[in-house]
């Protein structure tokens, strides 16, 4: 136990130092938990490697996704308004679903036939990489200056493709084995991920509405948001469903009900600070397991595939978003070439994909988690601060769908976490009636 306190409080002080490092130098905290990360684990040093060690542990037993994730996902999704969830969801679903596909072919098959991988290093590095991570989109979205629909299409995107990414990985893996493909498996296989991961998340939301109608003091209502989140995420993934897809309906479904139905004032904005420091200590932690669980020295000896290998990766984001989003329109009217390109900046690798690394057999493991931590490593440290410039730049008055409706937005100052005002001003709050 005293193990357990000293390792957290040592991850605590280093987000802290983080934070206050990154406000003098104008940089993304979470950018310098990965150097940091990636530097602890270099250095042979028995107190750090404890330190180390006890996040790489998180990933190997699974903790990981379902610790650090959800209250990631929840503190954002449960600011969306379901009018612009509504409005984009058709572009969000087939970009996760059609779009996941395409990417996955185009890496896999070029990583094969092009550079020369086994089929199978190929394609399982091609089912991890393709799917977006929601913790890195999430970051960075809430920082920037972009308009709330396109927000809330790249994050739903980074949300719907869990169940695809996890549906072909377990199709490549099976294959692999079987020696056959087996299409029917994954469609079903996504299918079930998918339903019975929106399914619980309703239920879940249903029931916490219910419960926050018997209940006033705030401590009670911090109390059942930790329920409703925590809950729906093992509810669904005990049955082998999305548990991240759960805690995406039951957020945007409590944000839109629940907590206007608070009758004070004081206990939603208590509601909505409490989980707002949650999400800046689990992305903290998503971040910094990033660079921990990264071997810069393996990485420095396959540069060049690493190299080769995200530039595919890029590819593929770009033959997935444009033809999807150009053909596909939101509100009836043309997608705008700034979104496309914030969509592909956005669509970053995080812990996510590292943490699935763990399910491969030995056997093939070593080079896939090779390649996925450079991958991952590179699309934070270079597609991060791209993303964070170019929507500064293009979105300084807010492009939206609807000229007539500018949307305003205060972003937090660069280096530093989003403060709950910024977050509230970014998104306004939801109509009631609209769910």
């Amino acid at each position: 136990m005293a193990y357990i306190v000293l390792v957290l409080a040592a991850f605590l002080f280093i987000a802290l130092v983080s934070v206050l490092i990154a406000r003098k130098i104008r940089t993304p905290y979470t950018t310098l938990l990965v150097l940091m990360g990636l530097a602890l684990a270099a250095i042979p040093v028995a107190g750090l490697a404890g330190l180390t060690g006890f996040f790489a542990n998180l990933a190997n037993e699974q903790l990981f996704v379902g610790l650090v994730l959800p209250p990631i996902l929840f503190e954002s999704v449960m600011s969306i308004k379901a009018s612009d969830f509504r409005a984009v969801y058709r572009q969000a679903f087939v970009m996760a679903t059609v779009g996941v596909l395409i990417s996955t072919l185009v890496v896999g098959v070029v990583l094969w036939k092009v550079v020369g991988f086994s089929p199978l290093v190929s394609f399982l590095f091609a089912a991890l990489i393709s799917p977006t991570d929601v913790a890195t989109v999430l970051e960075i979205f809430a920082r920037v200056n972009v308009p709330s629909r396109l927000a809330t299409l790249v994050e739903m995107e980074s949300v719907f493709n869990d169940p695809t990414g996890i549906a072909i990985f377990t199709v490549v893996l099976t294959s692999s084995a079987a020696a056959t493909l087996q299409p029917v498996t994954a469609i079903a296989t996504f299918t079930y991920i998918l339903t019975g991961g929106i399914l619980v998340g309703l239920g879940v939301a249903w029931g916490a509405r219910w419960v926050q109608s018997m209940v006033s003091d705030a401590v009670t209502q911090v109390v059942l948001t930790l329920v409703a989140v925590y809950g729906s995420f093992a509810v669904a993934s005990a049955i082998g469903a999305s548990g991240l897809i759960a805690v995406a309906v039951t957020g945007l479904f409590y944000g839109n009900t629940v907590l206007l139905n608070i009758d004070s004032k004081k206990v939603g904005e208590m509601t909505r600070e409490f989980w707002s420091i949650i999400a800046f200590v689990a992305n903290a932690a998503a971040f910094f397991f990033i660079g921990v669980s990264t071997n810069i020295f393996l990485l420095a000896t396959g540069l060049g595939a690493l190299l080769v290998a995200y530039g595919v990766v890029v590819m593929a984001r770009i033959t997935s978003v444009y033809p999807i989003m150009s053909i596909m329109k939101a509100e009836g009217r043309e997608t705008p070439s700034s979104w496309m390109n914030v969509s592909t900046l956005g669509g970053m690798r995080g812990a996510l994909a590292i943490a699935l690394v763990s399910a491969i057999p030995l056997a093939a493991r070593q080079p896939v988690a090779t390649l996925t931590f450079g991958v991952v490593m590179l699309s934070i440290l270079l597609q991060g601060p791209l993303l964070g410039r170019y929507a500064n730049r293009v979105f300084g008055h807010q492009e939206t769908l609807k000229p007539d409706a500018p949307e305003k937005a205060t972003p937090a100052p660069e280096g530093a976490p989003p403060s709950a005002e910024a977050l509230s001003q970014k998104r306004e709050r939801p109509d009631p009636d609209e769910l």
